[in-house]
């Protein structure tokens, strides 16, 4: 029996509102008045199938003639409760409006913000405030028990939470409208300069990790043509970690970027599909980008193929890669910390130093014209050029 059909004398049905799982309860059990049993829970299979055990149990008291009108017996969660038509339950501590605004945007969310939404939640959960009219003291609360960087995100979700609620009635107001902008910015705001390396820097780097042989074990070399690779395209590493055979022509000359290989938690890696902006974008090898392909490109290749797994044949792991290999060679080479992300840097510097337009550039990464202004070009490489 379909439960979200209409519900026939005695029967309890399941209904999804708002993305929240509810039961319609017979009308003849309150003298002809609609009521409903809420649930709190998303709309998911598996908490469908909780409801309907829900449902029959309601149902086969009905029948027997036992059921509890208080519904006493039938929220041993404390989240149940009854609620009559054109009564909105009202959301009152922020605990519970994080609960229901991160189920109802879990589907759109890729896996590295939901594990930094897991981080931020520790300290909504554990806040001793916990009231929408305590605005105030939930900012102080936060910035005692974290950093103000964790504390000026947590209130930055906050109130688009409370906005979705305002939009779903299940709020009125907005206490932390604005109250995020108040912090200072975050470390990476005041340094996200730019950090391109010059022509010869670059081609000092490539050559270094091809020439690298250690004593023992396996040398550095072996992530040469990755590395190389991140300077001829300008991609963000975990797309370059994330890069299947299939995404490549056969003949080398073209790349489509349609995804990525992400660290969450521990250091597990999920795969992503889309860009970061959740785009795919097609992007052309010139003639040095697409020999380094052929040259690595297996006889017999495998689709679903890393096109640079690591040493031991799993996916490069990033943070590793980065804090052995690259600070090793690199750092001690240029005398400065840099990051595989200046390889993206360079690229967008020279490219445009070179002349191509910065729309351009932007599509090739997958960036705005401001942002590629603003965060990846490097004004130390415009400084060398000459007029025309």
């Amino acid at each position: 029996m379909d439960r979200t059909q209409k519900a026939s004398k005695g029967t309890v049905s399941v209904e999804s509102f708002q993305s929240r799982l509810r039961l319609r309860l017979p009308r003849q059990l309150y003298e002809g008045t609609q009521k409903y049993l809420t649930l709190n829970l998303a709309d998911t299979p598996e908490n469908r199938q909780l409801a309907e055990q829900k449902a029959h149990q309601i149902e086969l008291d009905i029948a027997s003639g036992s059921f509890d009108e208080t519904l006493a017996k039938y929220k041993p969660q404390r989240h149940l409760s009854i609620v009559t038509p054109g009564e909105q339950q009202k959301i009152l501590t922020i605990s519970d409006l994080w609960d229901r605004y991160i189920d109802y945007k879990r589907p759109s969310l890729k896996p590295r913000t939901l594990d930094k939404l897991a981080v931020l939640e520790k300290h909504i959960k554990r806040c001793p405030y916990q009231d929408l009219d305590e605005g105030i003291k939930i900012r102080l609360a936060l910035l005692q028990q974290t950093t103000t960087s964790q504390a000026k995100d947590v209130l930055m979700y906050l109130s688009a939470a409370c906005k979705w609620g305002m939009k779903h009635g299940l709020v009125t107001f907005n206490p932390f409208e604005g109250m995020y902008n108040e912090l200072p910015k975050h470390k990476w705001q005041d340094n996200s300069k730019p950090n391109a390396f010059s022509e010869e820097e670059k081609e000092r780097i490539i050559q270094a990790f091809k020439n690298h042989k250690p004593s023992k074990g396996i040398g550095y070399s072996y992530y040469s043509p990755f590395v190389e690779f991140l300077f001829l395209t300008g991609c963000r590493p975990s797309e370059a970690i994330g890069l299947q055979w299939k995404h490549i022509t056969p003949d080398c000359s073209q790349i489509t970027f349609e995804g990525a290989l992400v660290q969450v938690g521990n250091g597990e890696r999920v795969r992503v599909n889309g860009s970061k902006n959740n785009k795919k974008r097609v992007f052309n090898c010139n003639q040095r980008l697409q020999e380094l392909i052929l040259k690595i490109k297996p006889e017999y290749v495998e689709p679903e193929s890393l096109i640079f797994p690591s040493p031991e044949g799993l996916s490069i792991h990033y943070r590793n890669f980065s804090r052995r290999a690259w600070d090793k060679i690199v750092d001690p080479l240029v005398e400065r910390q840099t990051t595989p992300y200046s390889c993206r840097d360079t690229f967008i510097s020279e490219q445009i130093a070179k002349g191509v337009p910065t729309a351009v550039v932007a599509k090739w990464c997958d960036n705005s014209v401001d942002v590629i202004e603003q965060k990846y070009l490097d004004a130390k490489l415009l400084e060398q050029l000459k007029p025309l």
